[in-house]
């Protein structure tokens, strides 16, 4: 997850870096805008994803307890 602001920074920049030097200061600024856009766009993303990660981390632990538990009272359960 460290990697995604970083990657977002650099296509943020690649992409401001990218417009061409001849375009009028109102269309730079335009498409910076639409750069910061996406990018916050992006960022919202990740805090979504990051959430959905910790719920399915915890779904999972409970998973797991649930099936420890299981295979102790089925091993006491004499076969």
């Amino acid at each position: 997850m460290k990697r995604l602001p970083f990657l977002t920074a650099f296509c943020s920049l690649a992409l401001l870096v990218a417009a061409p030097a001849a375009e009028a200061p109102s269309a730079a600024q335009q498409q910076e805008q639409e750069v910061l856009a996406i990018a916050k766009e992006v960022q919202s993303q990740q805090v979504l994803i990051a959430e959905n990660q910790a719920k399915m981390d915890a779904k999972i632990a409970t998973i797991t307890e649930a099936l420890r538990v299981a295979r102790i009272f089925s091993s006491r359960g004499g076969k």
